[in-house]
């Protein structure tokens, strides 16, 4: 064993140990016997002498107990030799530089360049697990964050400070509207830009994202962090955090407005899943850690507003649930924590529509923080409303339809019917490169209420119809005599 002193990036000094003796090999796992004076969450550097000049990798303490260390590898443990590999242990956790030397950079998910360029380095480091904030501090959301997509601004709005998950099923283009979501969003006039942490994707898909991504990235609004599938799995249990540490440096300290993106956080569920089965830990739901829920926390939580301070992080993760179920352990407790959710629906996107939300599953809320009277426009929420209640009733009269067939519906039902076609072809459809503005979305959302009848309209107060619609709307009349389906349904209202 062997004692020097290493610097902490701005922490102070620190008392750096290293050993050499390697109990075990175990997956991303290292065991190291002997140890003293060594933390939980510290800091370690792996020394591999591979006969070549030797090999440096870098991990973190998982467990300390009775001088047993285990020591989570992140660029993993393969072809390492416990009797030619020797642990230093820095005395400090994880940390990693923060400030605006990281805008316009893409690295992997260590935060290694990827780019081409050099390392990224800053006077100020800061610890990749965060702090917790006091919640005396937080501000609530307020103020939107426009996205530029006709089916979130519209009906979900995204609120400054806001966590906002996507869900989604294997298949679907989530990926590519996350992509879309972080070239576009906007936070009015307000200092802004983009984190997005990509975990477990292919080459292809991180091709995509960088190509969506290029114009953010050249204008120094954008930290691109992409973990691949052929990177070390557990990676991507650091690439969140590095993403999450930046973000809050830039919104706290800088004054920014930042969006955060985590794809998929299913991929680093499982990851997390196979790093408590190597350290034998007893298994919950579906095999995943029971700390599942703490731990999406502790990254969920990271996001807000803070009293006296000009920044917000606003957290948007994606995730697939294996199977479409939304009572999978990830997307469960995911909604337990987050304020909504957007659905992806692979039913609309049969379609052909994209992006495919199913806009009676989606749900913002903290809209109402958001939207509406001094912060977008004083029709939006009442708009939003009635969309939402006569697509309620058009899908009702769909199931009715395959029972009596369309024929046998009151003209106001298959009004209601067009309404829904018309909701997706209008509202929901956009080409992927498409940035809609608000006034666009909802004047498209006005075109879709002049569809039915005045009477219909129950949300909407006759001075907005008249100052949108001019008063000119169908009157969705019956004539005598109609076949009475459609009329019993209308009755029993």
């Amino acid at each position: 064993m062997t004692a020097t002193t290493a610097g902490t990036g701005g922490g102070g000094p620190a008392l750096s140990v290293e050993f050499g003796s390697i109990a075990q090999v175990h997956g991303p796992l290292l065991v190291v016997r002997d140890t003293t004076g060594v933390g939980w969450d510290e800091a370690a550097v792996v020394r591999v002498d591979d006969g070549s000049g030797g090999q440096v990798r870098h991990g973190v303490v998982l467990e300390v107990d009775r001088g047993l260390a285990v020591v989570q590898v992140l660029e993993g443990t393969e072809a390492i030799d416990p009797l030619a590999t020797r642990v230093r242990f820095t005395g400090r956790p994880v940390r990693v530089p923060v400030g605006t030397a990281w805008l316009g950079r893409t690295c992997n998910g260590r935060g290694e360049p990827r780019d081409g360029g050099p390392p990224v380095t800053s006077g100020t480091s800061a610890a990749v697990t965060g702090h917790p904030l006091n919640p005396v501090w937080r501000e609530s959301p307020g103020d939107p964050v426009l996205t530029g997509i006709s089916a979130i601004d519209a009906l979900t709005t995204l609120v400054r400070g806001q966590k906002l998950p996507i869900f989604s099923v294997a298949g679907l283009p989530h990926l590519a509207l996350a992509a879309q979501l972080a070239a576009q969003a906007r936070a009015g006039t307000r200092p802004f830009c983009v984190v997005f942490a990509g975990m477990g994707v292919t080459h292809a898909d991180a091709a995509m994202v960088r190509q969506a991504l290029e114009g953010r990235l050249a204008v120094g609004e954008l930290v691109l962090l992409l973990n691949t599938a052929d990177d070390p799995v557990i990676e991507r249990i650091l690439t969140p955090r590095i993403a999450l540490t930046v973000a809050e440096h830039l919104a706290f300290e800088t004054g920014r407005d930042v969006l955060v993106v985590l794809a998929d956080v299913t991929s680093y569920a499982e990851a997390l899943r196979e790093i408590s089965s190597a350290r034998g830990e007893l298994p919950g739901r579906r095999a995943y850690p029971g700390y599942l829920y703490s731990d999406l926390a502790s990254l969920y939580e990271r996001c807000g507003r803070v009293r006296g301070r000009a920044g917000s992080v606003t957290i948007v993760p994606v995730l697939t649930m294996p199977g479409g179920d939304i009572t999978h352990p990830v997307p469960d407790l995911t909604g337990y924590i987050t304020e909504g959710q957007v659905v992806l629906s692979p039913a609309v996107h049969s379609h052909g529509v994209y992006p495919p939300v199913d806009a009676l599953s989606s749900l913002s809320r903290l809209m109402r923080h958001g939207a509406g009277p001094g912060r977008t426009r004083d029709d939006h929420l009442d708009l939003a409303a009635q969309l939402l209640a006569a697509l309620a009733r058009a899908r009702e009269v769909a199931e009715l339809s395959e029972i009596v067939g369309v024929s046998a519906l009151s003209k106001t039902d298959q009004l209601y019917l067009t309404f829904a076609d018309e909701f997706e072809r209008r509202l929901l459809d956009q080409r992927p490169q498409e940035h809609r503005t608000l006034d666009d979305t909802l004047d498209r959302g006005w075109s879709l209420a002049a569809l039915l009848p005045r009477r219909e309209l129950t949300m909407l107060s006759d001075s907005l119809v008249e100052e949108h619609l001019g008063g000119q709307h169908p009157t969705g009349e019956h004539p005598t005599g109609e076949h009475p389906v459609g009329e019993h349904l209308e009755a029993g209202r």
